[in-house]
């Protein structure tokens, strides 16, 4: 991603339009097959933050090509598909559940005895079509989360005997559903990124200012898209599901370094760009709406939101007591590009002439979009450990009590 023009500029116009819309231990998973709090399957949909191998399956090209081979899986003995050196939150889930981890739907040959994993790296929650009549294009994959759910269903009907079998499966199933709608915003963003070698004029400027309005104007169409997966499970059954929110971009190093600010008034106690975070800020907020609507739909059922971003600001803060370098919070492991945040658009992880860092569990972020196996790790134990997925879906987790 090339760096934007006129930054101070832009943060100021992208603040004006959000007020105007209103607006433990960190080991590795195991395969285990004992039963948590009634818990005998997790269903899984969402992107690339969960994706345990379908895109690898589906194959691509471009940036996220590069996250089918080495030096992805480095922790783990090789790429299998997971944007991360390691493993993700869901297998670390898996893994406190006392489950396997989850494969994935596209392994047709795996068994999925204890749940199966639907989500595609680069899926968006709005599907190909409808994002292309606002000018933005999907360029890794056409699974969607309605395609996802189809597959759910699919799945689901081949395997049961009615739907009243579908009912009690999904009694004693965890159902998540994202995270999902981030790349609605990257690629609305990417679409109207600065051109080389015009990084100061007007022209750059003027695609800067668009990303912002077409990425605002799919926020209330992507959260809709969300909730209403998240009512159709429930009516087909499900008691137990688990919405995340989005990170928090402003501390991410692919828009830190988009935006590369020098004003020091941009960023936030934490280090963190205000503007990107509020528009982050934004999403989740009426994401929680919806949520609240659903809850009061379905009382007999558990909708927990998973707040994404509040757990990524507690892990920076405490970075140091989890084993990080706190010099380092910002900056990709690998990847390449400006020292500050070692991240370039066109030369993603594991593209030639990126390196990898020596220690991958000090760095928070993996390739500048996506973290660490320590990260997600971490990430893991702050939702389901200490509280930042409300309310609780699971009362004991990994032999622990949730707080």
């Amino acid at each position: 991603m090339a760096t934007m023009a006129r930054p101070r500029t832009l943060l100021a116009v992208l603040m004006a339009l959000l007020l105007v819309a209103g607006a433990s231990t960190y080991g590795q998973p195991t395969e285990q097959k004992a039963v948590v709090d009634g818990i005998t399957a997790i269903h899984n949909l969402g992107d690339s933050l969960s994706d345990t191998g379908n895109l690898l399956r589906e194959g691509t090209t471009g940036m996220l090509q590069y996250t089918t081979g080495p030096p992805y899986g480095s922790a783990i003995g090789g790429a299998t598909g997971r944007c991360s050196d390691g493993y993700l939150m869901i297998d670390f889930l898996a893994k406190d559940l006392n489950m396997p981890l989850l494969n994935p739907y596209l392994d047709k040959g795996a068994d999925f005895t204890h749940g199966v994993n639907f989500a595609v790296a680069g899926a968006t929650a709005l599907d190909a079509a409808s994002l292309a009549k606002r000018g933005v294009a999907v360029p890794h994959t056409n699974t969607s989360l309605a395609v996802q759910l189809q597959q759910f269903k699919d799945f689901m009907s081949a395997n049961t005997k009615s739907p009243q079998e579908i009912r009690k499966k999904l009694g004693q199933s965890l159902v998540m559903v994202g995270e999902i709608g981030g790349n609605d915003y990257n690629y609305a963003f990417s679409a109207n990124r600065p051109v080389a070698d015009g990084a100061h004029d007007s022209y750059n400027f003027g695609r800067m200012a668009t990303g912002v309005v077409e990425a605002m104007a799919l926020v209330p169409d992507v959260v809709g898209a969300i909730t209403d997966v998240a009512r159709e499970l429930l009516d087909m059954g499900a008691t137990r599901l688990v919405i995340p929110g989005n990170f928090p971009l402003g501390c991410v190093p692919s828009y830190m370094s988009a935006v590369n600010e020098t004003d020091p008034s941009a960023y936030d106690a934490n280090g963190c760009l205000v503007a990107p975070n509020q528009f982050a800020q934004m999403h989740n907020e009426l994401l929680q709406q919806g949520i609240r609507e659903l809850r009061r739909s379905y009382p007999g059922a558990t909708i927990a939101y998973a707040d994404y971003f509040g757990a990524y600001v507690r892990m920076l803060r405490d970075a140091g007591k989890t084993g990080f370098d706190e010099g380092a919070v910002f900056k990709a492991c690998c990847g390449a590009g400006a020292a500050a945040y070692n991240f370039d658009m066109d030369r993603m992880c594991g593209a030639p002439g990126t390196t990898v860092c020596a220690k991958p569990d000090e760095r928070i972020s993996w390739d500048g979009v996506h973290l660490t196996q320590h990260a997600y790790r971490v990430m893991t134990d702050l939702l389901y450990h200490q509280g930042f997925a409300s309310p609780p879906p699971v009362l004991r987790i990994g032999g622990r009590p949730l707080r």
